[in-house]
């Protein structure tokens, strides 16, 4: 088939562009003709809370990449239409993470199914984490723009019951970012990020945003049993909301000499050496759908202590993966506290588990849809 993705891809960073851009690489794989197309503007400066929306990555092998859409410009988004309807496409599969993006994806889908051409979204999320004025308005006008959706997690699908109870909806879980480089000893990862690798981490990844509990985990720093433990926490991620605050938490808890900070975006090539150094992986979201960084720490099969909220409890296997918890600071502390009181070993469950997440399956899921 041909199939046109658009949405967010190389040169723009971050979890949605690196899945569309494997998901892009997978389809070249398995024999389909394969375009993205992508921003000329994703973001107005002031909508980006980032030191930048570019990376420094190379780009995906093989896949071509046309930038051309400015969320901005409705006259874009009707080049960008016509461009993409002149491909003759079997299918386009619109990515849709925020509300934001409605009213041009929205207006890219309208004009595509009215010239015959099945429109898809692959959904990570439909009600944000940070809501805002409009949102529902503008998700619904993106849902009522498409033929049929596939969704990574069961809440996401049940939030867009909310919108459309009659569309098709198919499900696959998010698939495993295998495309970090492979596993490495303790000692060599500790080596390149300047660590002592007799020291115990745990780690918590990624872009910091409240709505990911980041306080959660340095309240729970300093509740027991966490408060007597040695080991250390390691924060790896850009700041999308105020450092100030988690940093003002980290001294009113007491909590210095304990936290060692990587306060920026982690580009592709380091991304091993957190998840090889760590013996654990915390994710204390107060709100969440799927997340990526579940799926990178089963590529390294570390295990995970995430929140009962969302999608996460049906990536992440309680008691067999890792530990699967209320949000509330006492409950991540038992947790991470139990792990290095125990030791116990989650590397058969984690290999299990992991099997699950192929990149073949959300391909069989969309090729199903179409």
């Amino acid at each position: 088939m041909k199939i046109i993705i658009v949405g967010p891809a190389h040169p723009y960073r971050g979890g949605i562009a690196t899945h569309n851009n494997r998901l892009a690489v997978q389809l070249l794989s398995e024999g389909h003709r394969v375009m993205v197309f992508t921003f000329t503007l994703q973001y107005p400066r002031l909508l980006f809370p980032g030191k930048t929306q570019y990376t420094a990555d190379p780009a995906p092998e093989g896949v071509e990449i046309v930038r051309t859409l400015n969320s901005m410009d409705p006259l874009s988004w009707h080049r960008t239409a016509r461009m993409i309807a002149l491909q003759r496409p079997d299918a386009v599969m619109l990515r849709f993470w925020m509300p934001y993006f409605g009213p041009s994806l929205g207006y890219i889908g309208r004009y595509l199914r009215r010239r015959g051409i099945k429109v898809l979204s692959v959904v990570d999320n439909i009600i944000p984490h940070d809501h805002k004025p409009g949102d529902k308005i503008f998700s619904r006008y993106f849902v009522n723009s498409v033929d049929g959706f596939l969704a990574m997690s069961h809440s996401v699908i049940d939030e867009l019951r909310s919108f459309d109870s009659t569309k098709p909806v198919v499900f696959a879980p998010h698939p495993l970012y295998d495309h970090y480089g492979d596993k490495e000893s303790r000692a060599d990862a500790a080596a390149h990020l300047g660590l002592d690798p007799a020291e115990n981490y745990y780690l918590f990844f990624g872009l910091i945003r409240d709505y990911k509990g980041l306080d959660l985990l340095l309240q729970a720093m300093a509740c027991e049993p966490l408060r007597s433990n040695s080991a250390k926490l390691i924060v790896a991620g850009e700041f999308y909301s105020g450092e100030e605050k988690y940093r003002a938490l980290e001294k009113q808890l007491g909590l210095e000499g304990r936290i060692i900070w990587f306060p920026e975006f982690i580009f592709e090539d380091r991304i091993r050496h957190f998840f090889n150094v760590a013996d654990l992986i915390v994710q204390p979201y107060k709100t969440a759908t799927q997340s990526g960084i579940t799926q990178i720490a089963y590529h390294f099969e570390k295990p995970m202590v995430v929140t009962s909220v969302g999608g996460l409890a049906e990536i992440v296997t309680d008691g067999k993966c890792g530990y699967v918890v209320e949000p509330r600071p006492e409950a991540i502390s038992r947790a991470v506290a139990d792990f290095y009181a125990l030791r116990p070993d989650f590397t058969a469950g984690l290999r299990e588990k992991k099997q699950e997440f192929s990149w073949e399956r959300l391909t069989k899921a969309l090729l199903s849809l179409i």
